[in-house]
Order: structure tokens, then C-alpha cells, then sequence
């Protein structure tokens, strides 16, 4: 079927089922059971969470990924379509399953998670057809260090590809459990924006400084880094620039962060995809990114392009 409108933005990388419980203090012991507030279903995963967020800016926005043949590859398709995101690029494999988090969000709304990867983790380049996107104008890959099959030279290929068709790539990181973290070092040279958070530039590249974190990156050949620092805002390094910019985030009382970083995505992707410059683009980002904490869920607090904008101007919800 052929769609209605160009894609603006395609998103690769992970889609993941969420199981979200909350309140969570701590986790009881073998054989006792504990009550929680709360437990439900959600849609996660970086490249699931920001096309979410882009489609609800009104950005014309697909994922590419892969999912099983089970009943959780329903239910995260059937929700990204019912969201106006396009499935058409995602593999569904008859024989694996879909990747799986629990998220444990404790009071304050900090979470930790357990994972299972799932399609996420077998996902090849061969199956990543960015023609089919049309090819979008830009690019996101969200997940890096959750995709065993794709991160590293792979998706370094990739993402060259992607700017021979012209497409503007960004990319951002996820917790690597398996400790890979210079996989991503083969990708920088091939991205417009790179866009991690503080604690996995940390790992990356073995410094503690966000402004420093950002250098090396762009020295490493990323032309674009903003380091995402949660609470504290973001830190925006443009292209031809050695001092960076802080930007202070969002004022909101925090209930559940997961999915704030790829909240964070879209709204900055969004920007960009407006036209926006790096420090604009970045500044919505706090904004979205802001948001997605206000409720229960990686995409639950994300609102329209025209609530977004309207907090965006005057600086608070």
C-alpha cells in the first residue's frame, strides 16, 4: 500500500515491549510477593518512543526494526499504527520473539530495568531497507549497544549509506549490558548529530565532563553532539564550535523517567526536521523530554505539536 505522505523522519533501531510497575522500593526476595501501585503495558524502546513522539509533533515519521511473531510484535505494531507511525519497515519474524522490558520505577521516578532483547538483538543490515522510507530527509538510529547483530561496523556502513541518499543521521545511545561500548566509536564519523546521554558518554569515551565528553565525540567525527544530562538539561557542541552551551531543562515533578532521553529525541528531531538550528532543536528536546516524565510510560506525556510549542515559548507547562 502506498502511503499518503513522504516519511520526514525514519527511525532504526530498538522496539521493545514495556511492562511498567510502580511504586517499586525494592525487589523482595525468592518466594515472597509485594504489592505495587500500578502495572501496565506500554510501548518502548528508543526508535519505538521517539517515532511516537515525532508522529504526535505531526512529523511524518516510520520505524525500522524487527519484532516476533508473537503476541508482543502485535501489540507494539497495532500501537505505533495507532499512533500514525508507519510499520511498513519492520521485519516481523515468524520464529523469534519481541524484544521485552520490566521496568521497576521507584517513588521518586528513577526506574532500572530487566531485558530481554529479542528481535532487537538479530536485527541485520541486510533487513534495514532505508529506499523503502523514500528515503526520509533524516534518519534516526535509537538503541546502539542493545543491537549485537547490527552495532559496530554494520551500522556504520549503514549510516554511510544513509548520507550517500542524502539523509541526515542522527543517532542515540542506549545502556549497553554487554560492555561494547566503542562499537559506537565505527559510527561517529558518519553522524550529522550524535546524541547520548552523560552516563553512556561516560562509558563511551572514559571521561566525566559533559563539555569534554562532546569535544571527543566531535574529535572522534561526529559534526553535531549534545549530551543529554537529565535533570541537569543538555549540553549542545555545534559543528565549528569549541565551547558548548548548557541548557537547563524543564521544570516538571518527575513520576516515571523512563523514556525521557528518547522524548528528548523527538522533540529535537522534530526541530530539525522544522528547519530548526542545533540550539533550538536541543531546547524543544528539554521540552519533550520534560514532558515524557510527567507520566506513567516512555510516550504517555508527550502532547501535540501545538501544546509542545506553546510550552516551548513560554519556558514552563
Amino acid at each position: 500500500m502506498a502511503r499518503e505522505k513522504r516519511l520526514e523522519v525514519a527511525c532504526l533501531g530498538i522496539l521493545v515491549a514495556d511492562m511498567v510497575a510502580r511504586p517499586v522500593d525494592e525487589v523482595p526476595p525468592p518466594g515472597e510477593l509485594r504489592l505495587v501501585g500500578e502495572m501496565g503495558l506500554y510501548v518502548g524502546g528508543c526508535a519505538a518512543n521517539t517515532a511516537t513522539g515525532l508522529a504526535r509533533l505531526g512529523i511524518t515519521t516510520g520505524v525500522l526494526g524487527k519484532v516476533g511473531g508473537d503476541a508482543l510484535g502485535d501489540f507494539l505494531l497495532r500501537a505505533l499504527a495507532a499512533e500514525g507511525v508507519d510499520v511498513g519497515g519492520v521485519v516481523a519474524d515468524p520464529a523469534g520473539s519481541t524484544s521485552a522490558s520490566i521496568a521497576l520505577v521507584r517513588p521518586g521516578g528513577e526506574r532500572a530495568f530487566l531485558h530481554s532483547l529479542g528481535g532487537n538483538g538479530t536485527l541485520l543490515a541486510s533487513e534495514v531497507d532505508l529506499e523503502s522510507s523514500g528515503p526520509a530527509p533524516i534518519l534516526h538510529v535509537g538503541g546502539v549497544g542493545l543491537m549485537p547483530s547490527l552495532d559496530g561496523a554494520p551500522l556504520a556502513e549503514l549510516c554511510a549509506r544513509a548520507r550517500q541518499l542524502g539523509m541526515t543521521v542522527t543517532l542515540d545511545t542506549a545502556w549497553d549490558p554487554l560492555g561494547r561500548w566503542a562499537d559506537v566509536l565505527e559510527v561517529l564519523p558518519h553522524l550529522d548529530y550524535f546524541l547520548p546521554s552523560l552516563e553512556e558518554a561516560q562509558h563511551i569515551f572514559g571521561a566525566k565532563d559533559a563539555a569534554v565528553l562532546a569535544l571527543r565525540a566531535r574529535e572522534l567525527g561526529a559534526r553535531h553532539v549534545v549530551v543529554k544530562m537529565g535533570a541537569r538539561g543538555c549540553h549542545v557542541l555545534p559543528d565549528g564550535t569549541s565551547a558548548g552551551l548548557d541548557l537547563p531543562p524543564l521544570r516538571v515533578r518527575a513520576v516515571d523517567t523512563t523514556g525521557a532521553g528518547d522524548a528528548f529525541c523527538a522533540g529535537f528531531v522534530a526541530g530539525l526536521a522544522q528547519g530548526w538550528g542545533i540550539v533550538e532543536a536541543a531546547r524543544l528536546g528539554t521540552v519533550t523530554g520534560g514532558l515524557a516524565v510527567t507520566r506513567v510510560g516512555a510516550v504517555s506525556g508527550l502532547r501535540s505539536w501545538e501544546d509542545t510549542r506553546a510550552i516551548y515559548e513560554r519556558g514552563n507547562v
